[in-house]
């Protein structure tokens, strides 16, 4: 999981297993960004769509601005707010560019803290490319 800039240029990033949904991953993942300030806004996808994620990045500063889900009955954001979404290509865009390096697209280390150290590595080579 990452999370990018309007940029599209890496804030954090960290891994997990695959039996976990992303919406738990969220505030881990902020915990671990490279920079100290916290973005205003998070866009998502429609998993990201929980009232229980949108109450804890609150209390960060942070508002959720994800489609909601078909079988939500309260909806909790206008369409002024969910124009922002069609700018997700740039989280793509950001894993294209991790995506070019071998060690990441293929996991060949056997623990996780190593594979995480050639993804972090990854982004730092992405940022230095681009700043």
């Amino acid at each position: 999981m990452a999370v990018a800039d309007g940029n599209g240029l890496p804030i954090a990033v960290g891994i997990a297993s695959g039996e976990r949904a992303e919406v738990t991953l969220v505030e881990e993942v902020l915990d671990q960004r490279f920079i100290d300030d916290v973005p205003e806004n998070l866009i998502g996808d429609r998993a990201y769509d929980s009232n229980r994620l949108d109450a804890d990045l609150k209390k960060r500063g942070i508002e959720m601005i994800a489609p909601h889900l078909r079988t939500r009955k309260h909806f909790t954001q206008d369409g002024r707010r969910l124009r922002r979404y069609r700018r997700r290509w740039k989280i793509e865009r950001l894993f294209a560019w991790m995506m070019r390096l071998g060690r990441v697209v293929t996991r060949y280390e056997r623990k996780a803290d190593n594979f995480l150290g050639f993804v972090k590595l990854a982004c730092i080579a992405i940022l230095l490319r681009r700043v």
